[in-house]
């Protein structure tokens, strides 16, 4: 039987996914899966860096803003979703394009990882996260260390969503999350996929970070930050844009030296990503730029999704 044939952009934050995937979209007569674990909340529409109308050109986008956030989302509750998307927009004879730069949520689904039963999977994980409160991060990090060095050695001690679902496993298993996954790397992926990644020259990609954040500024991020905190946030506290704005609002800190933060946060995070989709070998590389005058040249992008196109085609 065929496999269903899935589109992928993926890459690191301000990198220009979103109107690659959906000018691809558009082109090759495709809708876009959000693969991105911030975007899928309600709210923070700003700091999440949701495409707006004009970003989408007309084309349709799923996974994004339907989870309420005050609810914990999980890696398995995002592969299962996503599956059913792709099943549906394939039914309807378009072209699935999955575009985010969340790495682990786009191996779950490309990869075919098989998730255990999530049967008393809530109790663990909502008592992980009451101590990732009352202990802190690296209370965790230590004992997730010391069940499976390996696992910890390729999360980030700030990456509460990662630390929590590695130390579920190992807590409901009894064996390590390493296994765990090795298990499901055996597993053949269930779909035929073209992987694409933009590249910048780093100091390019933190100016676009740095511009980024500016605009996020003008179009009202503070405003956003002060009308959605709340206690019952959940993972989507996490997001980046959110939490170095709360010592600002609280009068611990001046605007600027937040703002700075969130620059920095967001560099941090972006070298993150390069690092997770560099161990893809199956990842085609797109050289989005060589200089200012070629990165504001849109014709650039035009070429681009050109060659993914020819490329796509050809595949079929």
């Amino acid at each position: 039987m065929e496999k269903p044939k899935v589109l992928v952009i993926v890459g690191p934050t301000a990198s220009g996914k979103t109107s690659l995937g959906a000018g691809l979209a558009k082109r090759l007569g495709g809708e876009v899966i959000s693969c991105d674990s911030m975007q899928i909340y309600e709210g923070l529409d700003i700091a999440t860096a949701k495409p707006t109308p004009d970003e989408m050109q007309g084309v349709p986008h799923h996974l994004i803003s339907i989870i309420p956030r005050t609810q914990r989302f999980s890696v398995a509750d995002y592969a299962a979703l996503a599956r059913e998307k792709i099943c549906d927009i394939t039914a309807r004879r378009k072209l699935p394009v999955l575009v985010g730069g969340t790495g682990l949520y786009a191996d779950a689904v490309l990869s075919g990882m098989q998730f255990e039963e999530e049967t008393g999977d809530s109790a663990v994980r909502e008592q992980l996260y009451k101590r990732l409160q009352t202990e802190g991060a690296d209370a965790l990090y230590r004992e997730l260390r010391s069940l499976d060095p390996q696992a910890a050695e390729k999360i980030h001690p700030n990456n509460s969503v990662r630390l929590v679902r590695a130390l579920e496993v190992c807590l409901r298993t009894g064996g390590t999350f390493t296994a765990y996954k090795q298990r499901n790397a055996a597993q053949p992926s269930p779909y035929d996929y073209l992987i694409f990644a933009p590249y910048w020259e780093r100091d390019v990609l933190y100016d676009r970070i740095d511009r980024r954040v500016d605009i996020m500024l003008q179009s009202g991020l503070v405003e956003e930050v002060r009308s959605a905190r709340s206690p019952a946030m959940q993972t989507s506290a996490a997001a980046i844009g959110y939490k170095e704005l709360l010592p600002y609002l609280d009068g611990n800190a001046d605007l600027e030296s937040c703002v700075e933060q969130i620059k920095r946060e967001s560099r941090r995070y972006a070298k993150r990503q390069l690092t997770w989709f560099r161990r893809n070998a199956q990842i085609h590389w797109l050289n989005m730029c060589e200089s200012d005058e070629v990165r504001k040249n849109s014709k650039n992008q035009e070429k681009i999704i050109a060659k993914i196109g020819e490329m796509w085609y050809n595949k079929l």
